[in-house]
């Protein structure tokens, strides 16, 4: 009996050599750096969403890790922690990871990094990001039928690119159909924090906003706006069981795919660093049910969402004038190119608030 049990165990080991077999019995092991909390009901929830359709996607063969409330300044320890520990595909999902993640990324040339809402790349580092200023047009269209009073606003968390251009789109929307709207925003310093967030839309609703949006991650501005009787937007999720009566739809961030294809790409062994910049066209944003408007404005919305899809209009068709009345160089036929919205860093002629310096 010893004798067979030995004999077992060699057989074992020599099959362990076979060429494939580490392969087939090792998991690829994948991690998740996220800003806020998985509960955030917005932006990290939706990634964790994402999380969850890989595992859904490659049965047996992966493993994920995710760890939340990862604060940008000091994510270096928290990614070369994951990188330490086998995971071989990280993502790490805020625009203030982008500098940490080189430099982990250069410590660990084996392991495939993907950074959200960066432009910065390198061998083993590929950027990814969504077209979310197409959803705020839209958004913009909506506010600028459904403002009583021609003041909309807007909480911003950082003045970066993508929350620019996002407040130029939603802006430059409702400026389409009302020649008369006003945009106010009030910055948080932060991509979560409810209170915060909350007491940034009640500010705005102080100055006379009746329809509020967001750049930031919690459904606090929402609610807030619902206290008040006013209407608001939902941000990276369906937002809607937080004011029901009060939200006109919501702009959502569906990773699920990307994820999907990106793990297959390492699995596959065709993985190489890109830059993905996708919107409504590729489902990467999608727009949540138009509620609580009349049915034209809801027709509105619906059309210019199947134009943005088709190609025939876009946010920043050409001439975009800027808000000292300059005319910006159009580099994106006829329209500002994915590289200049990537980086916007001005607001359009109309809005009279100032950037923070």
């Amino acid at each position: 009996m010893k004798r067979h049990f030995l004999m077992g165990v060699a057989a074992a080991a020599m099959l362990s050599l076979l060429p494939g077999a580490a392969q087939a019995q090792e998991k690829l092991k994948i991690g998740f750096i996220y800003v806020g909390p998985v509960g955030d009901f917005g932006w990290s929830y939706q990634h964790d969403q994402g999380r969850k359709a890989i595992e859904a996607a490659f049965p047996g063969r992966v493993e994920t890790t995710f760890i939340e409330t990862v604060a940008e300044p000091t994510s270096d320890r928290v990614i070369e922690q994951l990188a330490r520990t086998g995971h071989k595909l990280i993502f790490t999902t805020s625009f203030g990871y982008m500098e940490p993640t080189l430099r982990v990324a250069a410590r660990f040339p084996d392991v495939k990094f993907e950074h959200a809402t960066g432009f910065k790349r390198a061998a083993n580092v590929a950027t990814y990001s969504a077209k979310f200023h197409e959803g705020r047009y839209i958004a913009g269209q909506i506010a600028g039928r459904m403002t009583k009073s021609n003041t909309i606003g807007y909480v911003g968390a950082f003045p970066i690119p993508e929350v620019i251009a996002g407040i130029n789109a939603f802006y430059l929307g409702a400026k389409s159909v009302n020649p008369n709207v006003e945009i106010k925003t009030v910055w948080v310093s932060s991509w979560f924090d409810p209170p915060k967030e909350a007491d940034a839309a009640k500010v705005l609703l102080d100055q006379g906003a009746d329809v509020i949006t967001q750049h930031t991650d919690s459904p606090a501005p929402v609610q807030a706006a619902a206290q008040r009787g006013k209407f608001a937007f939902g941000q990276a999720s369906d937002m809607t069981q937080f004011a029901p009566n009060n939200i006109l739809t919501s702009i959502i961030d569906d990773w699920n795919p990307y994820y999907i294809e990106r793990t297959r790409a390492v699995l596959d062994g065709t993985w190489k660093s890109q830059d993905t910049f996708d919107g409504l066209a590729k489902g990467k944003v999608r727009m949540g049910p138009y509620v609580n408007m009349p049915a034209d404005v809801k027709a509105m919305a619906e059309a210019t969402e199947a134009a943005i899809k088709a190609g025939t209009l876009d946010p920043f068709k050409c001439p975009v004038i800027n808000q000292a009345g300059q005319t910006v160089e159009c580099k994106g036929n006829g329209k500002l190119s994915d590289e200049q919205v990537f980086g916007m860093n001005f607001y359009v002629q109309g809005i009279k608030d100032q950037l923070p310096k």
